[in-house]
């Protein structure tokens, strides 16, 4: 079986910006036009020293090195930590013949036709082989640049079936099931060189949004989306892609933009709506008054009074002063 894990030291080797990367909170970077890093959002990891602690950024070299294996996919976390995780953040598996039949539901109503990818069987799925007709008036371009958004994402297993949630059972690309694996079988079967396929498996990338509380889950489907990437490749093309570093990180800068940490609540990075303390003078002297966050005070999903950081991402359809992708709050497209 092969090795699930995405192993951060394979990345750093590879490239350190490519890490780097993939730890990137674009929405503070941009904010504060300097590097920020996704956080732990998470006490698992507090055992290990006050860099690990909940509020605390994930840098390369707290991953990396001697701490290489910290960072591991759910199902390879001890029993324990599965369980505190599902208990504290509602954590849970979602086996892939799951994801697979509700991704169906999605190609049901653009195909307008079932059993489009494959037919499903008792907890499991039988690839179709036979390449994908497009129905009139849509074509197989059209699908992979049709939008889909997996919410509260966690390792990403409805975007991409790298392996399967409950087994860690690694999934040959012919038989993935993802929204995005979808869309690189159908690349696969429309294009003719490598360049072709590279460059619509970007119109793919962008294509495909997620996002999730907790920092470690986020890097896990960041990381798998990216080394899917070469999977797909090595699968149509038979050889492992030529990507030069700046290409790889092209494609990095495009999932660290789609995958994102949000308080899906909200629309802000998880923890950062505050109290507002003011202080009043009164006949007894100095009074403290905390005045809680307007938008957490008010019913409602997704209001935008709020006084936390609002999550923002890229619309990669649209141009902002002569470059690719148009910055939009996500709270906005609401």
């Amino acid at each position: 079986m092969k090795d699930i894990d995405v192993l951060e030291n394979r990345l750093q080797r590879l490239a350190p910006k490519l890490l780097e990367l993939l730890l990137i909170d674009q929405t503070k970077t941009k904010n504060s036009g300097t590097t920020q890093h996704i956080f732990w959002a998470t006490s698992d990891y507090e055992a290990l020293g006050p860099q690990f602690a909940y509020d605390e950024p994930i840098t390369p070299e707290l991953i990396t090195g001697d701490n290489g294996l910290v960072i591991r996919p759910r199902v390879l976390k001890d029993q324990s930590e599965q369980s505190n995780r599902s208990r504290n953040m509602a954590e849970v598996y979602t086996p892939s013949w799951l994801c697979n039949e509700q991704n169906n539901l999605v190609d049901e109503q653009w195909f307008g036709r079932t059993n489009v990818f494959n037919q499903t069987t008792y907890m499991g799925w039988q690839d179709n082989p036979e390449p994908i007709a497009f129905p009139q008036g849509k074509s197989w371009q059209d699908y992979v640049g049709d939008v889909r958004l997996e919410i509260t994402c966690g390792e990403a297993p409805y975007l991409v079936s790298r392996y399967d949630m409950t087994t860690g059972n690694y999934i040959p690309v012919a038989e993935r099931i993802g929204l995005l694996d979808r869309k690189l079988r159908v690349i696969g079967e429309n294009t003719h060189s490598p360049e072709e396929w590279l460059e619509w498996a970007r119109v793919a990338f962008c294509s495909v949004y997620g996002f999730e509380w907790q920092g470690d889950s986020l890097l896990l489907a960041r990381e798998n989306l990216l080394f899917t990437l070469g999977e797909f490749y090595e699968d149509r093309w038979g050889e492992q892609a030529p990507l030069e570093i700046d290409a790889l990180l092209s494609f990095a800068e495009i999932i660290s933009w789609n995958l994102w940490q949000m308080d899906g609540m909200r629309g802000v990075i998880p923890n950062s709506c505050k109290e507002k303390i003011t202080y009043d003078n009164t006949l007894f002297g100095l009074e403290t008054v905390a005045e809680q966050c307007a938008g957490c005070h008010k019913e409602g999903l997704l209001n935008t009074q709020h006084n936390g950081t609002y999550c923002l991402i890229k619309d990669w359809t649209q141009k902002s002063r002569g470059c690719l992708g148009k910055i939009v709050r996500f709270v906005d497209l609401f």
